[in-house]
């Protein structure tokens, strides 16, 4: 069963036994996009139609927001694209996107995942989040441990929504985020990176 087989955070929450919870749970840590970055994304919301496609949420958006804010991580993490996890048969699948810690056996080798982010396929948050849930939980079993918290982004590019699980405890931050705030975006994926231990 595929990650993307989920369609909703009850199900999983059903399957895997999680409680449910929603608080602002993230800290803005100091983090700005550099002033490159900045001039080459306007630049592509300018001249590319940007939200023409999912493929172009993901290149155009997606992944130019989440290399960006790695570049301040690198030393610790290593950041994936399309690579597949899988834990058992019913957990397994290609996450859109996620970060792991580095392994000693270079950049080749996934490391510990700790932050997943999935494209919120045809803008569908549901389903987008059932998908994003049933990674944290393989997640947390192929790490062996369900204590330190493993992070949840699901977004459509315009729209970020920001997710945890510690435990059997799954918590959904109240306030979403818009593209419209970039440095706010950005500080808030770095805190999620710097969170982890």
């Amino acid at each position: 069963m595929a990650f993307s087989e989920y369609k909703s955070i009850e199900q999983v929450q059903k399957e895997y036994n999680i409680k449910y919870l929603e608080e602002n749970f993230i800290d803005f840590i100091d983090l700005t996009p550099s002033e490159s970055f900045i001039n080459e994304f306007q630049f592509n919301q300018e001249n590319i139609d940007i939200f023409t496609s999912e493929a172009s949420r993901c290149e155009n958006i997606i992944y130019p927001i989440l290399r960006e804010v790695y570049k301040k991580f690198i030393d610790k993490y290593t950041l994936w694209s399309h690579k597949g996890i899988s834990y058992d048969n019913k957990l397994s699948g290609i996450p859109d996107y996620l970060f792991s810690t580095k392994s000693e056996l270079g950049k080749t080798v996934l490391g510990l995942p700790i932050l997943l982010v999935v494209e919120a396929k045809q803008n569908n948050f549901i389903e987008g989040w059932g998908q994003c849930l049933a990674e944290l939980v393989a997640v947390q079993k192929i790490n062996q441990n369900d204590i330190n918290p493993v992070f949840g982004i699901v977004t459509d590019g315009e729209l970020w929504q920001f997710g945890k699980l510690e435990t059997n405890i799954f918590t959904k931050h109240k306030s979403s985020l818009t593209l419209d705030h970039l440095t706010q975006l950005f500080q808030a994926i770095g805190f999620l990176l710097s969170t982890v231990k």
